[in-house]
């Protein structure tokens, strides 16, 4: 048997690197400064909670996927080094994780990263309305099909690379959805439940609208994660 602890996540801004900057304009832009700074205190508080689940974690010999993460060795130890001086959460835990005897495993395909970043830095860098509404609609014609492509190819490595017996983590964007490529042996330990995390990040757009569900889902994502 081998086994996947799966960890839906919210990117924090240290996670966006280039893309950090024009997220935070157009999250206050659309929601109000009040609302956009309650956002990011619900996300550092469900880092938190993630952290802190793994504290008391035995990690010697587990294997560590990351969405994004196109290196291993050296080359992956340096992009995790970057964003842990970003204040990146996310890469806190895992060079912890790595130090206490961790793995951390080459989880992405670099030309389908690459090919999906390009189109939103087109967006982001465009000088134009009608510039950026062009490239916008390029990338809306592709996402899709290229998130499907990313998420085959991280089951792929996955099952290429957890064996049996071996343990595993997966840190990833909730609107990825690779367990349906996932091999059925493969046991999946889900600590939040997917489904919530993606509707928090999908409903927030409309706050005003969804506040009572957007509360709930807000407590939901920063309580203590039941071992049970």
């Amino acid at each position: 048997m081998r086994t996947l602890i799966y960890v839906p996540v919210i990117h924090t801004s240290a996670d966006l690197g280039s893309l950090a900057k024009d997220v935070t304009k157009r999250g206050i832009a659309d929601l109000g400064e009040d609302v956009w700074e309650g956002h990011i205190r619900t996300v550092e508080s469900f880092w938190d909670v993630i952290i802190d689940y793994f504290t008391s974690l035995d990690a010697s010999g587990m294997k560590i996927y990351q969405d994004g993460m196109i290196a291993q060795g050296e080359a992956g130890a340096k992009i995790v080094e970057e964003g842990v001086k970003a204040g990146s959460k996310n890469h806190e835990l895992i060079l912890s994780l790595v130090k206490g005897g961790a793995v951390l495993v080459r989880t992405e395909d670099f030309n389908l990263v690459k090919r999906e970043l390009d189109r939103i830095l087109a967006i982001t860098g465009a000088k134009s309305v009608a510039q950026k509404l062009f490239a916008f609609l390029k990338y809306k014609c592709i996402k899709n099909r290229l998130l499907n492509k990313r998420d085959r190819f991280i089951a792929q490595r996955i099952n290429e690379t957890l064996h049996d017996g071996e343990k595993g983590i997966i840190f990833i964007g909730a609107f990825h959805d690779i367990k349906k490529w996932l091999p059925k042996d493969l046991q999946i330990k889900e600590i939040k439940d997917v489904c919530k995390v993606r509707a928090y990040q999908s409903l927030l757009p409309f706050y005003p609208k969804h506040k009572d569900k957007l509360d709930e889902l807000g407590r939901y994502l920063i309580a203590k994660i039941n071992e049970a």
